[in-house]
């Protein structure tokens, strides 16, 4: 790995960004102190920079990526459809193909329509139900991510003086300006807290088109839901006419037909993306195909007009199919058993350092926490700023020792990954843990 020169191509780079892109990006999620690192190609699970630093990537641009980068296979797919056209004012045979392989890997989806993004798919998924219940509120988990909707973002990220209380928590927004209407109409939900939850949904039974879900949210604490809690919300909603909405945005990779099929569970629909494009732009929802039906203008029930310049457009859908037959069964175990070997190492050198961490995740993705106890909630895994400084310090860490996390602390693997990059990470955080002992 070679080392930043004093004046880096990075350094001058941000600086003319700065100029013309707000704080110097389009996301906030590729800022670094003092400038971001920008990239110049990568190559299976490993990333060069500008400057000539190669760096193992465990970010997989924020889970995105399933094959790493430059995926052979998706480079011959994309780049025969280039010579074909990037988009038309007409269906594909490639979308017909892509809707019935992805159909084919879970058995609650019945239908499916395409878009373009992970926040898109779960707009539409809000805007689906609100259509066909006729009812206007939604639930959600406390501190779960699921988009920049605005329902979708209240209580992303509440804090101890916004919150309230847990029997009833405050509809909290993101972004300022979010009208009250949006707070007024989500009801906020505490995570595996089956006798809370229920009684809030109570509350509200007529009013609520759907339960908003993710199975495992990385936001608040990336620990699978109890099988209990979920259960629970399924019977819920069945019993008052709402639609149980899953976000497997993240979580479709943790099984071949996602999350979901571990927990024996049919939704009424489910948000995808990330992996299904293959490193491209997608999204898609999927589902009851009486739900999907009205956005069907030929359809007895058309309540819902929807289209998309760019939806299912052949090179996302190219790519995402290749993608996702190379995401085979046995791709999915092997790599969900490398990230098992990943926490048990990261648990164990957190025991043998003293260090006041822990491991969590399941699937191809676990999060590091600066607690010693894995949280249940996303008030238990709220950071408090000594904790918050313990994180930064091994996250600054792990950078300079080559490896790139999203920056929670959270590592979303690909299938070019191997034994020998997730005990190298082992190693560094070991590194990590130690660096923050001799700190306390």
């Amino acid at each position: 790995m070679s080392a930043h020169t004093e004046t880096t191509q990075s350094a001058a780079l941000f600086e003319r960004a700065l100029r013309v892109l707000p704080g110097g990006v389009s996301r906030n999620t590729v800022l670094r102190s003092p400038y971001p690192a920008y990239a110049d190609f990568g190559e299976g699970c490993r990333i060069t920079d500008l400057d000539g630093v190669t760096r193992l990537d465990f970010s997989n641009n924020m889970a995105s990526l399933i094959h790493g980068h430059a995926c052979p296979e998706v480079i011959s797919a994309v780049s025969n459809q280039l010579t074909r056209g990037t988009a038309f004012m007409m269906a594909t045979e490639t979308e017909v193909a892509f809707a019935e392989h992805v159909c084919s890997r879970s058995p609650s989806f019945e239908k499916l329509r395409f878009v373009n993004s992970g926040t898109e798919a779960l707009m539409v998924c809000l805007k689906a139900a609100r259509a066909f219940t006729g009812r206007p509120k939604i639930a959600k988990v406390e501190g779960a991510y699921h988009g920049g909707y605005d329902y979708a973002e209240v209580s992303q990220a509440p804090n101890p003086k916004t919150w309230g209380s847990i029997d009833h928590p405050n509809s909290v927004p993101l972004a300022h300006g979010t009208p009250q209407s949006a707070l007024n109409d989500v009801v906020i939900l505490p995570f595996n807290d089956v006798e809370h939850a229920l009684a809030i949904l109570d509350e509200h039974t007529d009013d609520l088109a759907c339960v908003l879900l993710d199975l495992m949210p990385h936001r608040v604490g990336l620990n699978p839901a109890d099988a209990e809690f979920v259960q629970a919300l399924r019977d819920w909603t069945a019993r008052n006419g709402a639609l149980l909405v899953l976000d497997e945005v993240i979580t479709f990779r943790s099984e071949y037909g996602g999350l979901q099929t571990r927990y024996d569970l049919r939704p009424d629909l489910t948000a995808l993306g990330k992996i299904i494009g293959g490193g491209f732009p997608i999204g898609a929802l999927a589902g009851r195909a009486d739900v999907l039906e009205i956005m069907n203008p030929g359809g007895e029930h058309y309540l819902f007009p929807h289209s998309g310049t760019f939806s299912a457009n052949p090179i996302s859908t190219s790519a995402g199919l290749a993608a996702m037959e190379k995401f085979d069964p046995p791709a999915v175990e092997r790599l969900n058993g490398l990230a098992t070997r990943a926490m048990t190492g990261i648990n164990e050198a957190a025991r043998k350092t003293g260090a006041r961490a822990c491991a969590t995740g399941s699937g191809s993705m676990f999060r590091v926490h600066m607690k010693s106890a894995p949280p249940r909630n996303f008030r238990e895994a709220f950071l408090s700023p000594e904790e918050n400084t313990r994180l930064h310090v091994l996250l600054d860490h792990l950078f300079d020792a080559g490896m790139i996390m999203i920056n929670t602390c959270t590592a979303t693997l690909s299938t070019p990954m191997t034994e020998v990059e997730i005990d190298a990470l082992i190693a560094a955080i070991r590194e990590g843990f130690e660096k923050i002992a001799a700190l306390d």
